[in-house]
């Protein structure tokens, strides 16, 4: 047994006192967090592996908290050693959205998500978190340049293509910096949403929140990486998301085109960002499996931009030059 993997046995058992606790891994994290399940007579509980050198427990101690505080379904912390980077949670189960999703349950499932985020915007601190700045924007973009076009695709772009690219970031980044800024999870879609039968959804993956555009958590819901839904259930969905915004105050006189733009340029940088991401995970991680989800993001960009004069230049780098080249990708050795 690996050395990380006996000194977490040992830890479970020491917490619990349990001589021989039964540990069975539950999933890989796209980052170096590992969960496994405890098995115990009255149920189960989680533990995160999350080795401190290279991640960081404290802020999903710290958000965790204000989505608790918030009356939001997360996980409870029951134990914490911050030295090792172990975390002992509660077990929300083992029902993702994605699956029931994909078999027929999202006009059951998403209006309870659209409430939670609501709920989580309206009610849930910002205090101590980071802010989604200019900064932060551009650094997610670039992973898009750096990674996806640079390291994993090799493409050489022109002046001009460089300048264009550029422009965009800044259209996007600009958009995204004039929405109300609430509280933003980050990572807000079907494979970190839980069914349960209580305040549903539980609500997973937290710990990367920030304070930013309204808009990001509606955009990692609706146009989710792994799941796509037609352009007319989206815009049904998206305004079911207004209409819930403004009541509760999140938006205040925000016409509903203005919010759309928002949400549709919100989506084109998360995209962007996501696809580079994905790339960095297999080339940098060796993580493989992420390969098969960037063509959706590529799609979603050149969908979205298509409708903006302004993006054109976006749209036709990414549709006459990036998604060819990935496609070919495909058929090569590197894939």
């Amino acid at each position: 047994m690996p050395e990380r993997l006996n000194q977490l046995h040992a830890w479970v058992s020491q917490t619990l006192a349990l001589p021989a606790p039964e540990i069975l891994a539950v999933t890989n994290d796209a980052s170096f967090r590992r969960y496994f399940r405890v098995s115990l007579a009255e149920g189960s509980l989680i533990v995160m592996d999350a080795p401190p050198e290279r991640e960081n427990c404290l802020p999903f101690i710290h958000v965790a908290q204000k989505l608790s505080d918030s009356g939001l379904n997360v996980p409870k912390i029951i134990e914490a050693d911050l030295a090792q980077g172990f975390l002992l949670l509660t077990d929300l189960g083992s029902d993702l959205y994605l699956p029931a999703l994909q078999n027929g349950q999202a006009e059951s499932l998403y209006p309870d998500a659209l409430r939670a985020l609501v709920v989580m915007q309206a009610c849930t601190s910002t205090e101590g978190v980071p802010l989604y700045d200019h900064a932060l924007l551009h650094t997610e973009m670039n992973l898009f340049r750096d990674w996806l076009l640079g390291m994993h695709l090799n493409l050489e772009l022109t002046a001009v293509e460089v300048s264009a690219l550029a422009a965009s970031f800044e259209l996007l980044s600009q958009s995204a910096l004039n929405q109300p800024q609430v509280f933003v999870h980050r990572d807000y879609h079907s494979r970190n949403l839980m069914i349960t039968p209580h305040n549903n959804p539980g609500i997973l993956d937290f710990q990367d929140a920030v304070c930013g555009a309204v808009t990001y958590d509606l955009v990692s819901l609706l146009r989710d990486c792994y799941i796509r839904w037609t352009p007319e259930q989206v815009a049904q969905w998206v305004r079911s998301y207004y209409l819930l915004a403004l009541q509760s105050g999140i938006l205040k006189g925000v016409e509903e085109q203005q919010f759309t733009r928002w949400f549709d340029l919100m989506g084109i940088q998360r995209h962007l960002k996501v696809s580079g991401i994905f790339a960095r995970l297999y080339r940098r991680d060796g993580k493989s499996g992420y390969l098969q989800d960037i063509p959706l993001t590529l799609e979603y960009i050149i969908q979205v931009s298509s409708a903006y004069p302004e993006l054109r230049d976006l749209y036709d780098l990414v549709k006459h030059k990036v998604l060819p080249a990935y496609q070919q990708s495909l058929q090569g050795p590197g894939a």
